[in-house]
């Protein structure tokens, strides 16, 4: 058999079942329990502790044909209880999952595309556009109050959507998408939307200091209205690419072999930029920039329940949303009463596990 035999069946390309398939059921099923348990356990924490079992009958009673009375906790009543945690707390918790989930995916996405495992989602200019669109969100003397939820996640999704299209058309060569020149097109432009991006912010005087917290994200001003805008977003984005897991593990051989196995290369690359590029504009574009997610979360599921794309992909999903669930409790709590930027967090806790991984992986290949 030769590598590209091999690569095939260890991907499930040729359809015979991968010899570690159950096992990756089970982390699938293993995950999922996780991330309830982490949203529970989020939304019991902040300046009024309020107990997991509490939290646990809040959310239940919420669910239908389901009436569990809450309980007082001290001076506390039931009442402040519910609002603090179904009105403030939770849809913090949620669009952290949802902003996780969708970057850890778009960086999984863009790696199999680019066949490239430190590509992320914000390699084409997806990140300097959305930042770009928000400082002039920032800048612009315009009232949004009619609007609903700001000028600034407007601006930083519309931003993030024409950089990458600005990106293709001039990685475009005829009827084809040289994956080398679209990263060195992304590259390019990303270097000089970060460059307006920064004369822009020395001069914006009092705006200076909101900018900067979006730049470095937060999750500090969540609200339901976010998560049901970014909810449909994500979930939909996330069933497309989930549907394309296959065709992806075979673009992992090289363009050639997949275009002779049935694969339309550049119709898939488009599809996959558009929906990678979707999810991510809309995750950043209420919480600002947050790296290391969408590079270092992909990469360790690899690392731990290897290649298959129908298993990386919602491994990395489930996985990404309970990474920056967490680092964003550690980002509320760890200087309370004032609150780290979550881009700090997700650096500083990913970059140690991630060289941990690393090394494991090494010494079993070497």
């Amino acid at each position: 058999m030769n590598k590209n035999q091999q690569l095939v069946e260890g991907n499930g390309i040729s359809g015979a079942p991968y010899p570690r398939w159950r096992s990756r059921i089970i982390a699938l099923l293993g995950l999922l329990v996780i991330l309830l348990i982490v949203v529970i356990f989020a939304t019991s924490i902040g300046s009024v502790d309020i107990p997991f079992s509490t939290t646990f009958v809040v959310l239940t009673s919420k669910l239908p044909f389901i009436d569990i009375p809450v309980e007082p906790i001290g001076s506390i009543r039931a009442a402040d209880i519910e609002k603090i945690v179904i009105d403030i707390r939770l849809p913090r918790v949620l669009l952290a999952g949802l902003v996780g989930a969708a970057l850890a995916l778009a960086g999984a996405t863009y790696q199999g595309l680019f066949r490239n495992p430190l590509a992320d989602p914000y390699l084409i200019g997806v990140a300097q556009g959305a930042a770009l669109g928000a400082v002039i969100g920032f800048l612009i003397p315009v009232s949004s109050a009619g609007i609903g939820i700001g000028l600034v996640p407007i601006l930083a999704f519309v931003g993030a959507l024409l950089s990458v299209t600005v990106v293709y058309l001039l990685a475009r060569v005829g009827r084809t998408v040289p994956t080398t020149t679209l990263i060195l097109a992304g590259v390019a432009l990303g270097a000089l939307l970060g460059a307006i991006v920064s004369y822009l912010a020395i001069t914006s005087g009092q705006m200076l200091q909101g900018i900067m917290f979006w730049l470095t994200g937060s999750f500090s001003l969540s609200q339901w209205n976010e998560v049901w805008i970014v909810l449909p977003i994500v979930a939909i984005g996330a069933i497309i690419l989930l549907l394309f897991s296959r065709p992806l593990n075979i673009m992992q051989l090289d363009e050639e072999q997949a275009q002779q196995l049935g694969i339309s290369v550049e119709k898939l690359k488009l599809a996959l930029l558009v929906v990678a590029t979707m999810i991510t504009a809309a995750a950043v574009s209420f919480v600002g920039i947050i790296g290391f997610v969408g590079i270092i979360t992909p990469h360790a599921v690899r690392l731990i329940w290897g290649p298959d794309y129908r298993f990386l992909l919602p491994l990395s999903l489930l996985s990404g949303a309970v990474f920056l669930i967490l680092a964003d409790v550690l980002a509320r709590t760890a200087a309370a009463p004032s609150e780290i930027p979550i881009g700090v967090i997700t650096a500083l806790c990913g970059a140690p596990f991630f060289l941990y991984l690393l090394k494991r992986r090494a010494r079993t290949l070497y």
